[in-house]
């Protein structure tokens, strides 16, 4: 093949889940076979990317530097938070139309040896909603890892603290070292429904 359409393929490959084959798969569809789609896949993501934003008050994708379709609903109950790891969790969770509450995406969780510790994570803007007082009760969807495990001992013991909210952590179903974004959607309402207290 050609040097531009290698490179297309090098870059492909950086996308999660995507190796050379599917690379290559990709890359023949878009310039070979539906070209006419290439333009519209071309501004859509140049769209995204001017209006797309991480929400001020979730951490969920959001738009124009707004809060994201999530917390602007108001059927949805603000009293309770669902702690995702990422956004791929929040929209797995969403598919299986077990949580009517909110969420608060981390954008990952701690691990020392990788030089993650609490200030790479989202949880400020964690604390901070806990302020006003309003939250009851808070669901952990967080890994089934060591990780994922260190992550929820220390929101419990530095973010929750002496505070009276309900704190439960999500687990049946979901196999040791499993993340949720894997799951599918009748193993994640099991595992929501049947979370149990954390402590």
């Amino acid at each position: 093949m050609t040097p531009a359409f290698d490179a297309v393929i090098d870059e492909l490959k950086r996308l999660p889940g995507l190796g050379r084959r599917s690379a290559e798969r990709i890359a023949l569809h878009l310039l070979v076979e539906k070209r006419s789609q290439l333009k519209s896949l071309q501004e859509s993501l140049s769209a995204a990317a001017r209006t797309l934003n991480a929400c001020p008050i979730c951490g969920n994708l959001a738009e124009e530097g707004g809060p994201c379709p999530i917390c602007l609903d108001p059927t949805r109950d603000a009293s309770q938070i669902c702690i995702v790891e990422q956004i791929s969790d929040l929209t797995a969770v969403e598919r299986s139309a077990a949580w009517r509450g909110r969420y608060h995406v981390l954008n990952g969780k701690l691990s020392p040896m990788k030089g993650i510790g609490p200030a790479e994570l989202n949880l400020a803007s964690l604390a901070k909603r806990l302020q006003d007082g309003s939250i009851s009760e808070i669901v952990l969807a967080l890994p089934n890892d060591i990780e994922g495990q260190a992550t929820c001992h220390y929101i419990q013991e530095e973010i929750v603290g002496t505070q009276s909210i309900s704190l439960s952590r999500i687990g049946f179903g979901l196999p040791s070292g499993g993340g949720v974004t894997y799951a599918d959607s009748i193993t994640l309402r099991s595992a929501i429904e049947s979370r149990r207290n954390y402590s």
